[in-house]
């Protein structure tokens, strides 16, 4: 009997002998994926009961970890903005149904895009544009065989690598760390419980029904695209109706995905059958849709883009842009009764995160196409830039690509903007302030050296920059968004950037915005290389570990808005903690539940899960937490100052949160201007001083460092577990 330390690491994660203090540690339950760990070589070191024991839960082997799966992140990072979106919105349950069932349909977008870029790539270049010039396929044998037959033969083979992507693309999507044992109980409401209810977490058949719906819009898409470019030529009954088929059962599908009841815990079996259906009918037409490709049909040249190609991804573009103006609408009229003023973006952080998905799906789609298209044409480039030679195929993507080229450059602008403006902001005016801060907690700030001051000063400054772009994000929203609606209705219109700009200015205006055009087609490609370059290196350096980490941050919230997410690792470690604690309380210990970082956000929903039994027993402790900080302003619906207090108060406020004014990420978890003198959460707060002394301590050569977000095992910290283990009852 006695207290054990739990410890549960923060992004990145780190090795369970770190986390016990450079210790070796062993496997005491879990496995190598999440586990918890004891110090000891084995079962057989045995620590002393009575005192504070430790015990860590290593949970990094459920996110990023491996290059392979942080490269596979990679490319669902707009998959899971969007889903963050739909957790991002102000409202819950009932009243926010609406602006759910909108961000599930833009989610739907962005699977329509991914495999509209493969298909531009395999049926628009390389079947109806490189086919038709033997200069684009000489010397290449992967697709000469394929010079000479029909049109629709080409264009059926071609389609199976469409099929193929999308196989990929589910596969990648597929995982989940759900165990058996957190399967919820049967039933549920058409609302999405809150953090408490462990049901929360179990959203499998939410999953499925939404891997239905988005498997027969990819299907969809594909088909459509072919069939749109056989069924003018041949004006046949056949065609027609097949055409008409495809876009029922897509539409039909995206009304499912509207529907209030595919959020229930458990699905009746009409709902189940009905997604199904839905799948196989859509599988059985895309086969319907190649063998009529390879009827016998008379045959006809090629010209420009695969017909009906360039309508069919502006009006994807288009939808998407009508369908984010109707979710920033939604959560304009909720953010008034639903957001508090700390909320991030004003309230408008779905509506952001969705556009930044969209940006980044328009950049790999883009990407793609324009790197596929200057390799098949053997260097020139696939824009009106230049004059392609004799012989070459005018290989031209779709005019929304062309205004995707243009926004990615003028959005690589207004981010520099950005970054700069952020850095003016009112920086003296900052720097006064932490000057008088810095003279209040260091008396011997008069002896120390200009540049270590400076340091200090910069430190606690640029921490407070994430909260210091309120005014800032909107107004870049804001200009996105113009920017986006816009190039859409210009690509509706046919019109490029090049054509647009002649007819307002001639040809002095069109040549620059046609370089400028080229010059983010580029860019767009070489971003999409360096992205994926990072992460596949994003564990192995320092430098770019940032990415890694954002993987993590992103994969906290169950996939609620697309089935191709990252799985979430909280669907297993919450289920996991709460496991543990209630084994360890049942066992005799007292548990002091020690968190780090992104750590601590699963330790408070572990608390909130917890029996009132269990909780008279438990202790939390956490440092460089994020919770107020980063989580209460992003996503104000789920964690929120209630819930902060709601966990104090089932705690007994048995809690202490260790920050420093230099940490980025993690803050306090009750900000003083946010409660009275007498308020028992005022004893939660505890700011440690960092650095812990500006000058050179006695017996050392360098002054301490200043650690930012980085937490050690000190003196401080392990006061604050002997303080909350006094705290706990005695049995």
């Amino acid at each position: 009997m006695g207290v054990i330390e739990l410890r549960v690491h923060g992004v990145g994660g780190h090795s369970s002998d770190r986390i016990l203090g450079e210790r070796p540690a062993h496997l005491v339950a879990g496995d190598v994926e999440a586990g918890f760990y004891r110090p000891g070589g084995g079962p057989e070191d045995q620590q002393p009961a009575g005192e504070v024991r430790l015990e860590a839960y290593r949970w990094n082997g459920l996110t990023g970890g491996t290059a392979g799966r942080t490269f596979s992140l990679v490319l669902l990072l707009p998959f899971m903005l969007g889903n963050i979106a739909l957790w991002a919105l102000p409202l819950t349950g009932r009243a926010g149904a609406p602006a759910r069932a909108v961000v599930r349909l833009l989610s739907v977008s962005l699977t329509m895009m991914y495999v509209l870029a493969v298909v531009g790539v395999a049926l628009d270049l390389v079947a109806w544009q490189c086919l038709s010039y033997p200069r684009c396929y000489e010397d290449r044998r992967f697709i000469s065989w394929l010079a000479g037959l029909p049109a629709g033969w080409e264009l059926a083979i071609l389609a199976l690598f469409p099929l193929a992507a999308i196989a990929g693309l589910w596969r990648l999507g597929s995982r989940t760390w759900q165990l058996p044992e957190t399967r919820a109980p049967d039933g549920g409401d058409t609302e999405i419980e809150g953090l408490d209810d462990p049901a929360f977490w179990d959203n499998r058949s939410l999953v499925r029904h939404l891997r239905a719906v988005h498997l027969v819009a990819a299907l969809g898409t594909l088909d459509t695209a072919v069939l749109s470019a056989l069924v003018p030529h041949d004006r046949r009954l056949a065609g027609y109706l097949l055409l008409a088929a495809v876009l029922l059962v897509t539409a039909a599908a995206l009304v499912i995905c509207c529907l209030p009841g595919i959020e229930r815990r458990a699905s009746t079996p009409r709902a189940a059958a009905a997604a199904r259906a839905l799948a196989r009918t859509s599988g059985v037409l895309t086969v319907a849709v190649l063998a009529y490709s390879l009827v016998p049909r008379d045959s006809w040249t090629a010209a420009d883009n695969l017909p009906g190609y360039d309508v069919l991804v502006a009006t994807v573009y288009v939808s998407q842009m009508v369908l984010l103006t109707a979710l920033a609408a939604l959560v304009v009229a909720a953010r008034r009764h639903h957001v508090n003023g700390s909320a991030v973006l004003r309230g408008l952080a779905a509506p952001v995160l969705i556009l930044v998905a969209i940006g980044f799906a328009v950049s790999y789609s883009s990407g793609l196409v324009y790197l596929c298209a200057d390799y098949l044409d053997r260097g020139s480039s696939p824009t009106p830039a230049r004059p392609t030679p004799p012989g070459a195929p005018p290989l031209t993507p779709p005019v929304a690509f062309r205004w995707a080229a243009l926004g990615f450059f003028l959005a690589v602008v207004l981010a520099a903007v950005v970054v700069l403006t952020r850095r003016l902001w009112r920086r003296s005016a900052r720097r006064a302030a932490v000057m008088r801060t810095l003279r209040a907690e260091y008396a011997e700030l008069d002896r120390v050296p200009p540049a270590r001051v400076a340091a200090v000063r910069d430190a606690i400054v640029s921490a407070q920059l994430a909260d210091k772009l309120g005014p800032l994000a909107p107004a870049a929203y804001a200009t996105l968004a113009t920017i986006a609606l816009g190039a859409a209705g210009s690509a509706i219109l046919h019109d490029g950037p090049g054509d647009l700009a002649r007819v307002l200015g001639g040809e002095p205006l069109a040549r620059p915005v046609i370089f400028v055009t080229d010059l983010g087609a580029y860019l767009i490609g070489t971003f999409a290389l360096l992205l994926g370059v990072f992460g596949l290196f994003a564990y192995r350096s320092r430098g770019i570990r940032l990415i890694g980490i954002l993987w993590e941050l992103a994969t906290f919230w169950p996939r609620g808005a697309h089935p191709l997410a990252a799985p979430c690792y909280s669907e297993r470690a919450v289920p996991d903690l709460t496991r543990r604690v209630r084994h360890l309380v049942a066992s005799g210990d007292t548990v002091v539940l020690a968190a780090q970082s992104h750590g601590s956000v699963l330790a408070a929903v572990t608390a909130l899960q917890l029996p009132p039994a269990t909780r008279s027993r438990l202790a939390l402790l956490t440092f460089a937490a994020p919770l107020q900080r980063l989580y209460a302003r992003v996503f104000p619906a789920y964690i929120n100052d209630a819930m902060l207090r709601r966990i104090g108060a089932d705690l007994d406020w048995r809690w202490t949160n260790l920050w420093r004014r230099t940490d980025p990420v993690g803050g306090p978890v009750f900000p003083s201007d946010r409660r009275a003198s007498n308020d028992p959460a005022a004893g939660v707060d505890r700011l440690v001083r960092d650095p812990a002394a500006l000058t050179v301590a006695p017996g050392n050569t360098v002054p301490p460092p200043i650690e930012r977000h980085l937490f050690r095992f000190d003196e401080t910290y392990r006061a604050a577990v002997r303080d909350l283990a006094a705290r706990l009852p005695r049995r």
